[in-house]
């Protein structure tokens, strides 16, 4: 479900109110596949609500370049929101999502397996209230840079 982040720190007061562990992701998810999908069910594991920052269509063109992101916000967290291990979305529109992990206060932060521990944005604020910072290991060799660059090579370059 998209939320604004008033509106989701309000259903996330009430869930810790039930002892429930609350999991943090972030990232672009700009032409989903199977590696999001097995890393987003790995995250949900890890507690009992799994919320995915999205980064914003500015925040895409900033980080990645004026030719990202190829889906819209919108259907990004549409398509976001109806994964089954996916609780909640929120668009930020920053470049990091500092500002949505304070905000938020995770129990966990987790990132792909591509990111070093000490590299990870919010990790010394996760940890200074006892929260845990991982990261998960890709099972699948793939990402939408690799997708659009196969799309490229195969119907471009005729």
């Amino acid at each position: 479900m998209l939320l604004s982040l008033p509106e989701l720190l309000k259903i996330l007061e009430e869930e810790r109110r039930k002892d429930k562990k609350i999991v943090f992701t972030n990232g672009c998810f700009d032409i989903i596949h199977a590696g999001h999908v097995d890393y987003l069910k790995k995250a949900k594991a890890l507690g009992d609500i799994l919320v995915v920052g999205l980064n914003s269509d500015n925040s895409i063109r900033r980080i990645k370049g004026k030719k990202r992101p190829i889906i819209p916000q919108e259907m990004r967290a549409e398509v976001l929101s109806s994964l089954k291990p996916v609780d909640f979305v929120v668009i930020f529109e920053d470049d990091t999502p500092e500002n949505l992990i304070k905000a938020i206060r995770p129990d966990v932060l987790v990132k792909g397996g591509d990111w070093q521990l000490d590299k990870i944005v919010g990790k010394d604020f996760v940890e200074s209230y006892g929260g845990k910072v991982l990261t998960i290991p890709f099972t699948y060799d793939i990402s939408t840079t690799k997708i659009i660059n196969i799309i490229l090579e195969r119907y471009c370059s005729r």
